[in-house]
């Protein structure tokens, strides 16, 4: 709730999907959290699969704590489970790229 004699700061709370985004503007009250943002946002109800503690938050990219304050203009995201590890995905197409090179690809010679 927005309290007339505590200062209002305005912040975004994003979520994205691989075919959506949302980014809502809200105003509140100086001293709420990164958490409070997401709840007041109302985002929790379009996206129900959305579970605070098991999602991470961050300001800016930067992961944070649920309960860090936030600041004027401000954009608190919500963060998606990773669904392979970056660091594997990464050395299977490092070594994909290295088969490739030594066999030649899928290129046939001509008969």
């Amino acid at each position: 709730m927005n309290n007339p004699n505590v200062n209002q700061i305005t912040v975004e709370v994003a979520y994205a999907l691989p075919h959506e985004q949302l980014i809502i503007p809200i105003r509140m009250n100086e001293g709420s959290t990164a958490e409070d943002a997401v709840r007041q946002s109302g985002i929790l109800d379009k996206f129900p699969e959305i579970n605070l503690n098991e999602n991470k938050l961050g300001i800016f990219g930067k992961l944070t704590k649920n309960d860090a304050l936030l600041r004027h203009l401000d954009r608190v995201e919500i963060y998606r489970a990773l669904i392979a590890d970056p660091k594997s995905v990464r050395k299977q197409r490092a070594a994909d790229g290295k088969v490739m090179k030594k066999g030649g690809g899928d290129l046939q010679a001509d008969d």
